[in-house]
């Protein structure tokens, strides 16, 4: 049955029904609003149990979100979807370096992705970083390469790609790695699931 609910209350509501329809589930309280928010971003209760989250990640996250750290993403669709306001407010910006010219001819000229080279790019930006992964594994990979030669140290790596190439395996470095992470398990994630988190994040800072 179709039910009249006002526009303000649909949200509300959703995050209601995603309560009860998770029945007994007892969730990590600090995890609990990024899981329903991924949960309420997809429609996909696996959320609840992919999402792997080293210790106090969402803590760290908001706590740099606070302190004014900047969001760097791997597509143009997970920019849109991050709320700016809220984080220009904080002091941030979001940046996506894939749309670039330049970048777009290094990863030509090298024979990579421009994924690797956002990444590489974004290493160079002067404030603390999250970085919000929802399409290109090859991204994460860069990421774990900077790590491993002390080239970068992100405030919290989101790594949430989807597909079946690399998928896997790039997310299992970032688990494996000391790096404060969220990362969704398995070939699950997108765009909107990497914005969705960024979004729970700075939701928790200003309700």
């Amino acid at each position: 049955m179709i039910t009249n609910i006002k526009p303000t209350d649909i949200e509300k509501r959703s995050f209601e029904i995603i309560t009860e329809l998770l029945g007994d589930r007892v969730l990590d309280p600090q995890n609990e609003f990024v899981i329903k928010r991924a949960i309420h971003t997809t429609a996909d209760f696996d959320y609840a149990d992919n999402l792997v989250f080293s210790e106090n990640a969402a803590a760290k996250g908001i706590e740099a979100l606070r302190s004014g750290c900047d969001i760097v993403t791997d597509t143009q669709m997970a920019k849109s979807g991050i709320n700016k306001t809220i984080l220009e407010k904080l002091g941030g910006t979001v940046h996506c370096f894939m749309s670039d010219a330049d970048v777009a001819s290094e990863a030509k000229q090298r024979g990579i992705t421009r994924a690797y080279v956002s990444m590489e790019r974004a290493a160079k930006l002067p404030k603390p970083c999250i970085f919000a992964i929802g399409n290109a594994p090859t991204a994460l990979i860069a990421l774990h390469d900077m790590l491993e030669k002390g080239g970068i140290a992100p405030a919290l790596i989101i790594g949430v790609p989807v597909g079946f190439v690399n998928v896997v395996e790039s997310k299992e470095l970032i688990i494996g790695s000391d790096v404060p992470h969220i990362v969704a398990r398995g070939r699950k994630g997108g765009s909107n699931v990497a914005a969705a988190i960024c979004n729970a994040l700075l939701y928790q800072i200003m309700r």
